[in-house]
């Protein structure tokens, strides 16, 4: 059973900000897969559906992003996931707008979410899937920055790179994320466009 979790912060406040691309993508991917995401437990809105034979739980922590690690913790005991199933979608700010990345384990960068994840697992060999936002010139402007809105140009691409990380998200439980990786990795939202 996989589990893929979409970080986040919960209330209309926060919908459409940066630092929820993570729900953003876990919708897309419900969307795709016919999977309502509506159960409310473990502190999370969370569903059960499967991608062609392999099953999997899509959730959202309704705790906010500081106490993600809560939600993924309760989900992962029940479900009984390997933490080589457990697939994290977040927001990076470390990566250029549109850049789309794949890996499992390493550092968090401090971000709030993933520490709080690799607090209540006593891990960190989990999936990440990081979603570029940039981040301002002005770095005592970052906790604002995260829970602002895209910006009208980024909001030109922005549905591209959420369909684009929903894709990642479903080849990884398909194949496994080195074949995602060569798929969908990009440097920015026009990277693949280069080889068409």
């Amino acid at each position: 059973m996989y589990l893929i979790i979409g970080l986040g912060n919960p209330g209309q406040r926060y919908k459409k900000t940066r630092h929820n691309i993570g729900f953003m993508v876990a919708e897309k991917l419900a969307a795709k897969v016919e999977l309502d995401i509506k159960q409310k437990s473990f502190e999370a809105l969370w569903g059960k559906g499967q991608i062609k034979n392999k099953k999997l739980i899509i959730a959202m922590p309704q705790t906010y992003m500081n106490l993600s690690g809560t939600a993924v913790r309760q989900l992962k005991t029940f479900f009984k996931t390997d933490i080589s199933k457990l697939i994290v979608i977040h927001d990076d700010l470390d990566l250029p707008f549109g850049a789309l990345r794949l890996k499992t384990g390493g550092g968090n960068a401090g971000h709030k979410g993933l520490i709080s994840i690799e607090s209540n697992l006593g891990s960190s060999d989990f999936t990440r899937v990081r979603l570029g936002i940039s981040k301002p010139a002005d770095k005592s402007r970052i906790e604002g920055y995260v829970l602002e809105p895209f910006s009208e140009e980024e909001k030109k691409s922005l549905p591209e790179l959420i369909n684009q990380a929903s894709d990642a998200c479903a080849e990884i439980v398909l194949t496994d994320i080195k074949t995602a990786t060569s798929k969908y990795q990009t440097k920015n939202i026009n990277f693949h466009k280069k080889e068409d």
